[in-house]
């Protein structure tokens, strides 16, 4: 077992990601209640593999609940993309085709409740991200920036239904999820700092956000005060803002999200 004390509220938190997945056993509020881990996602990584890799974690922890994280678009308990799990060795590695139909329609969160015997409830891992950071006040908006970047939108507590943002073109040869991915950071972070500024900088114009919350590892390596002259508020959310937000699956009230009006 990950920890003797054990309580009945208490949420197994699985952030999947492109390259590491993180976990730990959190209580009703969010809070770490054993030690956080991290463990490379493996791949080629098929959707039963994956479910696999998840069962085995939740064997060593005494929870009833598990949410997940899933790194694409994920709707209704059915992946819609895979994201960076269609890439036969990761980031940086050409997507498979045939990897990326497995995905496709796959009915993740059944999968796992059959399997574990466990009440799981998966969403997009931005989605986890905003449930761990977002207030319910105004329209705010999350950024995760981490292997590559996500997209979340809650408009007074409601989740709105966002774009994909990870595979759109960002410019000539390159993705959003290669602009502001960790690649790019490591190969020249300031130009990087400038894409992640101007990108925020749009998507707060395009929504009207009032507040924008950076999440993910490597948030904390952009400060609040890039964006000090802008007409929206920041706040640096960091790492674990998706593992806080698996707590409020199970608490979150809010109706089927609606489409966000684009301009």
């Amino acid at each position: 077992m990950e920890e003797p004390s054990v309580s009945p509220d208490d949420v197994l938190a699985i952030d999947v990601g492109a390259t590491n997945i993180k976990f730990a056993r959190i209580d009703a509020h969010g809070r770490l209640r054993s030690s956080l881990k991290r463990r490379p996602t493996p791949h080629p990584c098929p959707p039963e593999r994956l479910v696999e890799w998840i069962v085995q974690r939740t064997r060593n922890f005494v929870v009833d609940r598990v949410g997940v994280g899933f790194p694409g678009e994920f709707e209704d308990g059915y992946v819609v993309r895979p994201g960076n799990l269609s890439r036969l060795a990761g980031v940086g590695s050409d997507i498979d085709p045939e990897l990326d139909r497995r995905w496709q329609g796959f009915a993740l969160e059944d999968t796992l409740r059959r399997e574990t015997g466990r009440d799981v409830k998966v969403v997009n891992d931005a989605t986890l991200a905003a449930l761990g950071c977002c207030r319910g006040v105004g329209t705010e908006l999350v950024v995760t920036l981490g292997t590559g970047c996500g997209l979340a939108l809650r408009v007074r507590g409601e989740r709105r239904r966002v774009r994909d943002l990870g595979r759109a073109e960002f410019d000539a040869g390159r993705t959003f999820d290669q602009a502001l991915g960790e690649r790019a950071r490591a190969g020249d972070a300031e130009r990087w700092r400038r894409d992640v500024i101007s990108v925020v900088s749009a998507l707060a114009e395009e929504f009207g956000a009032s507040r924008v919350y950076l999440a993910g590892g490597n948030a904390r390596r952009i400060s609040s005060t890039a964006f000090a002259a802008r007409r929206f508020g920041v706040e640096i959310a960091g790492n674990e803002a998706s593992l806080r937000g698996a707590a409020q699956l199970f608490t979150d009230s809010s109706p089927a999200p609606t489409p966000s009006p684009t301009p």
